[in-house]
């Protein structure tokens, strides 16, 4: 994998970041209900701060950040790029931009299986969020990252 970008997604884009989410391997299976029906639309990019990561002009992650209450929303890396530090990097660009934004904290609901990936990049976390079926059957981890102020 060459040189990762990141940079604002586009509205046009938005078929392509729903692509990517559905064919996540780590939603596929017993995690699949969660994602039932849902998709990133173009109005979804247009009102919240979304952004991209491109390796040779294809898009291999990305996150969107939601500013009030301050939440990292959607955070994905193509199962091609996993390892790779893309998510790694999508992180350090979404604290640059929650800084940036006047945000001293970052709420974040994880993916059960992510939540060692958000330790390791410096969340800390703070609870747990309780199952809502029928789409959501499983305890999240509830995560918080410090925006530095430098």
């Amino acid at each position: 994998m060459g040189q990762i970008e990141i940079v604002r997604a586009t509205a046009g884009q938005a078929g392509v970041l729903t692509e990517l989410m559905h064919t996540s391997s780590a939603y596929q299976g017993g995690y699949a209900s969660i994602l039932d029906g849902y998709e990133v639309t173009p109005a979804y990019v247009e009102a919240h701060p979304t952004f991209v990561a491109t390796s040779a002009g294809e898009i291999v992650g990305f996150y969107a950040l939601i500013e009030d209450p301050a939440e990292l929303d959607l955070l994905f890396v193509a199962d091609s790029a996993q390892g790779l530090g893309v998510g790694r990097q999508l992180v350090a660009h979404m604290l640059g931009e929650a800084r940036g934004r006047g945000l001293r904290s970052v709420r974040v609901v994880a993916h059960p299986p992510a939540l060692s990936f958000y330790v390791r990049v410096g969340a800390r976390r703070t609870g747990t969020i309780p199952p809502r079926p029928p789409k959501v059957g499983w305890e999240r981890p509830e995560l918080r990252f410090d925006v530095p102020t430098c």
